[in-house]
């Protein structure tokens, strides 16, 4: 499970308020995969990752327009790493996920976490120093 923690702010309200919600995202992934109510979660999956995709791209717009707003010089670098993660968000082959969805739901979370708090901690904390 993911949570918001105090230390992940990086001390620009809009960007700390998408981050909180990113990790709600998260959140839901990790509680999908816990609900055992669930007889077929694929629909659930499919939703999430749309609003993970959607809201990331929202997300990364407001950040890079801050961070060239303020002229930071590790923009490009950064821009790169967005772009990543969106691509690696998109390239989940949803056909695949449907013969084993606890396996990949576990694989997205964990792929998502990480790299949210990782990037939130290395990454972001950066723009503002």
């Amino acid at each position: 499970m993911i949570k918001w923690r105090e230390d992940y702010s990086i001390g620009v309200e809009s960007i700390d308020q998408q981050h909180k919600h990113l990790i709600e995202i998260a959140g839901r992934v990790y509680d999908t995969l816990k609900n055992q109510f669930y007889m077929d979660k694929y629909d659930k999956i499919v939703e999430i990752l749309k609003e993970l995709e959607d809201y990331t791209i929202y997300h990364f717009g407001k950040e890079e327009k801050f961070m060239k707003e303020i002229g930071y010089e590790g923009y490009f670098m950064h821009k790169i790493e967005h772009q990543k993660f969106i691509e690696k968000i998109q390239s989940i082959d949803l056909e695949n996920i449907d013969g084993e969805q606890d396996k990949y739901l576990l694989d997205i979370f964990n792929f998502i976490a990480d790299w949210l708090v990782n990037h939130i901690l290395e990454k972001d904390k950066a723009i503002i120093k």
